[in-house]
């Protein structure tokens, strides 16, 4: 037989009750509700009774912001295996269990342990669980519950802005939206009046009004103008439960402004203007400035003026400027003070946008008078024309007239004009003027195919003051004559075929002249009388100003006549006949069966038909081979011999040059080491030679210490003995072994610097006798000898 056993859930609603159950440690107190008992069988939910209340069975209620001071009551688990004996624990988990609920574990009462607001969380999810205390099992299966917070009216009202920018036109009926502001309530909307809003205006009136259920302002007083007042200030106030007494409020600014609308037509502030006018104002000139008031702003405000009537109609203009919004009057034309020295003009200004609503307010335009009065200066010299265009033929002779300019001062005083060019536009000095008249004639002879235009500018001042004076552009064109032959058109330099058959074309002829032609140029081609009859080739004019040159034989030779220059006469139809002798070169060249030229020079007919690529490519091995075979031999020739370190032929005869010194006698111990000679003992065998590059190939030869007391004639002959049988010993001189003289020797200086300086000649042929390695030096002295004597 199976067992079934249920769980009782026992709870209150609303307030809590005691419970016959044994207290906890801490209650609330409350008003008791009757109990509510489920009983939940273990193995079926058909097994499950209800009482005969329908509400949910897993649903606890509490009020939020609990202000006593014991824990507040939520309700009791009860088991049907509880015996009262201990046995059994109860468990809670989920949503805030163990921190904002706890549970007596034996006897199931629940209790929250924090205030609870129900804007943070409307509703708490937990699980409750009875198990045997001892096999810690579960008795009854886990059982989910709810806990829902109950809405108190904890929270004011708030605006979804703290302030509110709003703006309507000025002048608008009452009614006119101005703008809507809103305000919620974060208590629970469905639970009472809590969240009920009303709005009512506190500042404000009696412009504007608010409905209290939407929040809409709206203008409540007609006309209301921008110029009297622009700015509003309203605070509307929106306030929970209803507006009943005892509800939460909370308020918002809002700001409005009136914007502008053209109600307010343009004013001047005076009815008459007066203004000053030199007669000297160029036009486009300001003379002076006015205004009209509008009281509106920005493009309501805009004004146009013009000028509607008055004698000076024609003479003065007005703009608008659009930053000022002033009217400013310029001069259109040219004042002058003798014409006329007061001018009435008629002003209107008159608004750009208009509203037709506001016509009934009246015209939007005001108008207003201006007077202007010209004042007398001293005017410069005026020209009859603003500029002036001339013609002259470019083979007018020097001094010739080609045309007169006139000024005239425009004062009552009519003081006479001098005139004169702008050497800054003629700087040849082509033109000249007459300074009396104003006639310009040429001072050089004129060229139109040089320059076409000559833009010159002739200055107009007054005798008695010069500073007054004007200026007037004059543009002269010069006018072409025939005085230039006609040419070619190009350098022509054309061939003729070795093979070229009689009354064969070989070249078209084009030309040019640099005159112009009203008709058009019409040129003729001739050749020159000296070669119409011997000529080899002939000259077709094809009457379209070109011609050709054809073969009159049928072959040329190049071996015979390599080049032939043609002369060719081009003459022009104007008046008077121009013409010009021009040269044709015209090469015989041999060419293929097709007239492709191959070849023009005359050589080419030694070997007409050429060498062949091979060829041409074996003769440049062969000169390849050869430059190397001759560089090797001379790097083995260079190997062979010592290199100097003094390159130059010139310098042969002692290393002075090389060192760029001339020494300091006896007592220059820097170049050479003179106690050598002095002390024969002291030689340094191994000491190497400066003159020539060390060589390693022959050891230096030791040689016997002469005595102490050995001449230094015996010395340097003992050395001349052993550089004969040296085979490194170099053909030239040693400035450190044969430039001692020695002190009293009556062997005189062996130094070939000092013999030229002799005043008689000296014998070299003993050179002759010292061996090979002095033929050099015997070679050269020698021959400066027979030069001498010769």
């Amino acid at each position: 037989m199976r067992t079934y056993h249920c769980f009782w859930l026992l709870f209150w609603a609303g307030q809590p009750h005691q419970s016959f159950l044994t207290p906890l440690s801490k209650r609330t107190s409350g008003f008791p509700e009757k109990e509510k008992v489920l009983v939940l069988s273990g193995n079926s939910r058909r097994d499950l009774h209800r009482s005969k209340r329908s509400w949910m069975w897993n649903q606890f209620f509490l009020l939020e912001e609990y202000t006593g001071t014991d824990y507040q009551y939520v309700g009791k688990l009860h088991s049907d295996q509880d015996k009262g004996d201990g046995s059994l624990k109860y468990i809670l988990s989920g949503d805030g269990a163990g921190d904002l609920f706890i549970i007596n574990e034996n006897t199931g009462d629940i209790q929250a342990t924090k205030r609870l607001d129900r804007e943070e969380k409307p509703v708490y999810i937990l699980r409750a669980q009875a198990i045997n205390r001892r096999t810690g099992r579960p008795v009854e299966p886990e059982s989910e519950f709810i806990i829902k917070i109950h809405d108190i009216n904890d929270n004011e009202p708030m605006f979804t802005k703290d302030v509110y920018n709003a703006s309507i036109p000025e002048m608008s009926d009452v009614g006119t939206f101005v703008v809507q502001v809103t305000a919620t309530d974060a208590d629970d909307p469905t639970y009472g009046n809590s969240a009920k809003v009303v709005y009512s205006i506190l500042q404000g009136q009696p412009y504007f009004s608010v409905e209290s259920e939407t929040g809409i302002i709206k203008t409540a007083l007609l006309n209301m103008d921008r110029e009297n007042r622009e700015q509003y200030q309203v605070v509307i106030q929106a306030k929970d439960m209803g507006g009943q007494m005892g509800g939460l409020s909370g308020t918002t600014t809002v700001n409005i402004t009136l914007t502008d609308v053209n109600d307010n037509p343009p004013r001047f502030p005076q009815s008459t203007y007066q203004f000053r006018a030199s007669e000297s104002t160029p036009p486009d000139s300001p003379v002076g400035r006015i205004k009209a008031n509008d009281a509106d702003v920005d493009e309501n405000a805009e004004i146009e003026y013009s000028i509607t009537e008055g004698d000076g109609y024609d003479m003065f203009g007005i703009t608008t400027d659009k930053d000022t919004q002033e009217g400013i009057i310029t001069v259109k034309k040219a004042l002058d003070f003798e014409n006329k020295n007061l001018y009435i003009l008629k002003v209107e200004a008159t608004n750009t946008h208009v509203d037709p609503r506001f016509l009934y307010l009246g015209p939007f335009k005001d108008s207003a008078t201006v007077r202007i009065q010209v004042e007398d200066v001293d005017e410069p010299p005026v020209f009859s024309r603003p500029a002036y265009i001339m013609e002259v033929k470019e083979d007018v002779p020097i001094n010739s007239v080609i045309g007169t300019v006139t000024a005239a001062d425009p004062d009552a005083a009519k003081n006479p004009v001098k005139y004169s060019v702008d050497r800054h536009t003629d700087m040849d000095r082509v033109f000249n003027i007459n300074s009396g008249n104003g006639s310009i004639f040429t001072s050089k002879l004129l060229d139109r195919e040089t320059l076409l235009w000559h833009n010159i500018t002739v200055i107009a001042a007054e005798i008695n003051n010069p500073k007054q004076s004007s200026r007037v552009p004059v543009f002269i064109k010069v006018l072409d004559v025939n005085d230039n032959a006609p040419e070619f058109a190009m350098f022509y330099e054309t061939f003729v075929c070795e093979n070229a058959k009689a009354e064969q074309l070989i070249q078209t002829l084009s030309a040019v002249d640099k005159d112009d032609s009203y008709s058009g140029h019409q040129f003729s081609f001739s050749l020159a009388p000296e070669a119409a009859s011997s000529s080899n080739f002939t000259l077709q004019d094809n009457r379209d100003n070109t011609a050709g040159i054809f073969t009159r034989k049928t072959r040329y030779n190049r071996h015979e006549m390599s080049t032939y220059f043609l002369p060719v006469v081009i003459s022009d139809n104007d008046y008077p006949i121009q013409s010009s002798t021009e040269t044709v070169t015209i090469r015989v060249c041999a060419c293929d069966h097709r007239g492709k030229m191959l070849s023009c020079n005359a050589e080419a007919l030694i070997h007409p038909t050429g060498l062949s690529t091979g060829a041409l490519i074996a003769i440049l091995l062969c000169i390849i081979i050869l430059l190397i075979t001759v560089v090797m031999f001379a790097a083995l020739r260079r190997q062979r011999k010592k290199e100097p370190l003094i390159i130059s032929k010139e310098d042969i005869r002692d290393n002075i040059v090389s060192y760029n010194d001339e020494g300091g006698g006896e007592e220059d111990t820097q170049a050479f080491d003179i106690g050598t000679l002095r002390n024969p003992e002291a030689i340094d065998d191994n000491k190497l030679r400066r003159d020539i590059v060390p060589e390693t190939l022959f050891m230096p030869r030791r040689t016997a210490t002469a005595r102490d007391n050995t001449d230094v004639r015996d010395f340097i002959n003992q050395r001349l003995k052993e550089n004969d049988t040296d085979p490194t010993a170099p053909p030239y001189d040693s400035l450190a072994t044969y430039a001692y003289e020695g002190n009293g020797s009556v062997a005189e200086s062996l130094s070939s610097l000092e013999s030229v300086t002799t005043d008689g000649d000296q014998d070299y042929d003993y050179l002759s006798d010292w061996g090979p390695r002095f033929k050099k030096l015997a070679d050269m002295y020698g021959t400066m000898d027979s030069d001498k004597d010769s």
